[in-house]
Parts: C-alpha cells; sequence; structure tokens
C-alpha cells in the first residue's frame, strides 16, 4: 500500500493561481508567500540595493534581514517571505529603499 500524505490528513488544497511580478504572471500556491513562489518560479532576487544597485532576494528567509523586500499591491517594503502570495496580486520589484514615490 502506498501511503500518500495528502490522503492521510484529507488535505483537499485549493487550486493553484497567479500573481504578477514586473508585469509577467507568476503562478503559486495557497499559503505560499510571495518569496516562495517567485523562487519557484526561477527569480532569485528582486530589489536592488539604494547605493550599488546590487541584486537582493530572500536570504534568511523568516523576517530578520530585510533583503528580500518588494513593492506589493502598490506598497514598498514589503518583506517578500513573510507576505503571502494572493490571486491577482501585483508585485513589483523594489529600488533602495522604496520611499520615492511616497509623498512627504
Amino acid at each position: 500500500m502506498t501511503r500518500d500524505p495528502i490522503r492521510l490528513v484529507r488535505a483537499l488544497p485549493e487550486p493553484a493561481f497567479e500573481f504578477t511580478f514586473d508585469g509577467a504572471p507568476v503562478p503559486a500556491l495557497p499559503g505560499q508567500s510571495i518569496a516562495a513562489a517567485l523562487w519557484a518560479s526561477g527569480r532569485l532576487s528582486w530589489r536592488r540595493t539604494r547605493q550599488q544597485g546590487a541584486p537582493r532576494g530572500a536570504f534568511c528567509g523568516m523576517g530578520v534581514c530585510f533583503d528580500c523586500l518588494v513593492v506589493a499591491d502598490g506598497r514598498p517594503n514589503v518583506r517578500a517571505c513573510l507576505a503571502p502570495a494572493r490571486p491577482g496580486g501585483e508585485v513589483a520589484t523594489q529600488e533602495g529603499v522604496g520611499h520615492a514615490e511616497q509623498a512627504h
């Protein structure tokens, strides 16, 4: 008898969905973080540092380091490793500290 973990816990996962990253569709699974979905789609960096423009992506994976910042639905400085991907969401590369577009 083969043991299937999904059958053992009687889990019925919701269907996959898409969000966009810099205008391109990215597939995601329910419960997946933005960072996990970006990784799964082959994207390893989604932020550029303020001074040198060096690429950054997920580093710690638990919200401590702030390397994974993105602009999510128009909001800058969202930690992609903590933010859940959501159907139809619009995620974009963050340049620097992410405050350039905000009015002061």
